[in-house]
């Protein structure tokens, strides 16, 4: 009970603008649609404002007084991306556009490592960026892509773990946290299995990463991913981290200016890290944000934010439950950020503008995620995902939209 009393949502609320706004005829914004993408605090939208106004400068090249400021201010934002995450290097975060594009980064290099023969393995609750760049490797390379089976719950299978998983495996990519389901998977089990056949793993903690602590060393994996967006920073701005060693062995993703060491027309040599895999001019602004985004996170305390939403999803979970109608998509034993559902006789595309002219603002269709549904035999759900500025009345709201659409199309 201290923990809930100690955080003051309230107080958290304000530091977001747009939560504070209204649409269509007047009527207040209930924002429920965190898991595609997060709302921005002050401390970031007023860093962009300065960064812009006073700061704006290529970064790594100039000696004059802006490159320099700019450059120590991007590098800092890269020191709080490895406090973030528990790395033990700076040099091992290497700044993308996202999770696609980090897992892409990833997916390339090993492309020239895979064999004909070869497997990589992925589970049944990926989104989409966490599937297509393995079959395009696959693809290239003749590699197998296998594939660690979902439970009726939502959970993974993880008693087939050694029907997916051997001595052929050379990669193991996996979700943190279904971004369709909120499923939070446990991962030891997964890294344990990889590390007895000598297997690579890549974790996308897009999903992960807005809700609860990261360490990645504890994790135990060889890469993690995340998105800027989906934790309160900017668009078009993440982070890959990885094991030195794993960098150093893989080859450059994209060629171009500051990722080389030198150029002539016979040979060029490369950088070291990170900016070997940071070619041209860097998102400063957005790397600079996103840097702003998780010391925000950081002083309110990820055991903190865990703590709360636990409870709110679990507020979530019980009033849902009371609608009439209502089928859950996923009872996975931990689950975090998303709950997905279905009404009825209702299509979840009709239930949602009926939510959205309600000011109610979910997801629905298919997440991304569309193996995930036809897993489970359907075209899509409803989804409503959270983060710690909601609260136990937008709960209440969503479910009494639930009601209206109901009594809209019963």
């Amino acid at each position: 009970m201290s923990e809930a009393v100690a955080f003051d949502v309230e107080r958290l609320r304000a530091d977001f603008p747009i939560l504070q706004r209204t649409v269509y005829d007047g009527t207040p914004l209930v924002y429920l649609d965190n898991a595609a993408t997060t709302q921005k605090p002050r401390a970031v939208l007023d860093r962009l404002a300065a960064y812009y106004a006073n700061e704006n400068a290529n970064v790594h090249r100039g000696v004059h007084f802006l490159s320099a400021e700019g450059t120590e201010n991007y590098e800092t934002a890269r020191r709080s991306v490895q406090r973030f995450l528990g790395a033990a290097h700076a040099h091992e975060v290497v700044f993308t556009r996202g999770t696609t594009e980090a897992i892409n980064l990833v997916a390339h290099g090993f492309a020239s490592r895979l064999r004909e023969g070869d497997e990589v393995v992925v589970s049944a609750l990926e989104h989409h960026a966490n599937i297509v760049p393995w079959q395009m490797a696959c693809e290239r390379s003749g590699a197998t892509l296998r594939v660690i089976p979902a439970l009726d719950s939502g959970d993974l299978d993880l008693h087939r773990l050694g029907d997916v998983i051997s001595t052929r495996t050379r990669l193991v990519a996996v979700t943190h946290t279904s971004n369709a389901l909120g499923t939070v998977n446990d991962l030891r089990p997964i890294v344990e299995a990889a590390r007895a056949v000598d297997a690579a793993v890549l974790i996308d903690g897009a999903q992960a990463a807005p809700h609860a602590p990261v360490d990645v060393q504890a994790l135990g994996a060889d890469f993690f991913v995340f998105s800027g967006h989906k934790t309160f920073g900017p668009t078009g701005i993440g982070a890959l981290w990885g094991r030195e060693a794993w960098l150093e062995a893989l080859p450059p993703y994209q060629g171009g200016g500051d990722m080389i060491d030198r150029v002539t027309f016979e040979r060029t040599t490369y950088a070291g890290l990170p900016a070997k895999f940071e070619a041209g001019t860097p998102h400063v602004a957005g790397g600079i944000g996103l840097g702003t985004a998780l010391d925000y996170l950081m002083e309110i305390g990820m055991d903190a934010v865990a703590a709360y939403e636990d409870g709110l999803i679990a507020y979530a979970e019980e009033r849902l439950a009371e609608v009439d109608g209502l089928r859950f998509i996923g009872t996975p034993q931990r689950r975090a950020g998303a709950i997905s559902f279905l009404l009825d006789g209702i299509h979840p595309y009709d239930a949602g503008t009926v939510l959205d002219r309600l000011g109610i603002a979910v997801r629905t269709g298919q997440h991304c995620a569309q193996p995930v549904m036809d897993r489970f035999g359907i075209d899509g759900t409803i989804r409503a995902s959270f983060a710690f500025y909601n609260t136990r009345a937008d709960v209440d709201a969503l479910v009494d939209g639930l009601a209206k659409v109901q009594a809209l199309f019963g």
